[in-house]
């Protein structure tokens, strides 16, 4: 049975607030009547949440909380007390960031990049804004294109950084930010570089061939809902480009020249246009 995460357990009694079950050698716990199926029985293996409750006592729940435990999350402070601040993780108690886990003190309303943990002196189940220490410092296994899931962190002066596949660091440079991101936004990337430190550099953008690809079927079905004509070309300015499609001049010219290869489209300096067929 493992605390702060998902479970499969067994039904091993029914009562009138709810049902227990069987958490091997942690005894039996309760899942409150509000939270079981309908169609759940005595013997029923059902999947949980382990977590505590107000006195300290597991209980299961079938919601699905917004981490768990070893998750990095972005998660709303709801209110503060003399001891820490209590942020909502989308379940009925709020988790507890003691203030010698916060960077700085948090406020309530706001929203903050933390790391779900058990604390192993209380055995209770909290969260730290400081991430970095749980960050994994071994060299990624990735290669360049590879895609990963991201977890926008913080803004810094070269763009922004990232948590990337809840493991590894990873920064976004700001030549590379075709659209607004934000603290929190959970995207998809691609790793363009492994720096020997085993830090990642990111790009929001399929990269080599594949970007060319994705990129000539957004520009062939612009094209076709805009009269077959485009009229951005060779010559155009890289942030009119980029406004209009979110990439590089690189990868729009990559694309053109993909679908020009493909006797798709006619090129100028300052348009493209589709050739009509019969």
């Amino acid at each position: 049975m493992n605390l702060g995460a998902y479970n499969r357990l067994k039904i091993v009694k029914s009562v009138d607030f709810g049902v227990y079950l069987d958490g091997g050698k942690d005894g039996e716990i309760l899942l409150p009547a509000r939270y079981v199926p309908k169609d759940a029985h005595i013997g029923d293996e059902i999947e949980v949440f382990i977590y505590l409750d107000q006195d300290e006592r597991l209980i299961a729940t079938t919601e699905h909380p917004l981490a768990q435990v070893g998750d990095f999350a972005f998660l709303k402070c709801s209110w503060v007390n003399q001891y820490g601040a209590f942020l909502d993780w989308g379940l009925m108690k709020d988790l507890f960031c003691p203030f010698r886990e916060q960077k700085m003190r948090m406020e309530r309303d706001k929203g903050y990049i933390v790391y779900v943990m058990i604390d192993e002196e209380s055995y209770r189940i909290m969260a730290t804004a400081k991430v970095d220490r749980y960050l994994n410092d071994d060299i990624p296994p990735y290669r360049h294109g590879d895609e990963v899931e991201l977890l926008v962190w913080q803004k810094t002066e070269l763009g922004f950084k990232v948590i990337v596949d809840n493991q590894y660091a990873g920064l976004v440079y700001r030549d590379q930010l075709f659209s607004d991101i934000h603290t929190g936004d959970r995207i998809r990337g691609f790793v363009d570089n492994v720096r020997p430190d085993g830090k990642l550099d990111i790009t929001l953008q399929p990269t080599g061939r594949r970007a060319t690809t994705d990129f000539s079927e957004v520009l062939l079905d612009y094209l076709e809902q805009n009269g077959g004509i485009c009229d951005l070309g060779d010559k155009s300015d890289a942030e009119d480009i980029r406004e209009r499609f979110g990439v590089s001049k690189k990868t729009f010219k990559r694309a053109v020249g993909d679908l020009y290869k493909r006797r798709l489209i006619t090129i100028s300096d300052t348009e493209i246009r589709l050739i009509i067929t019969d």
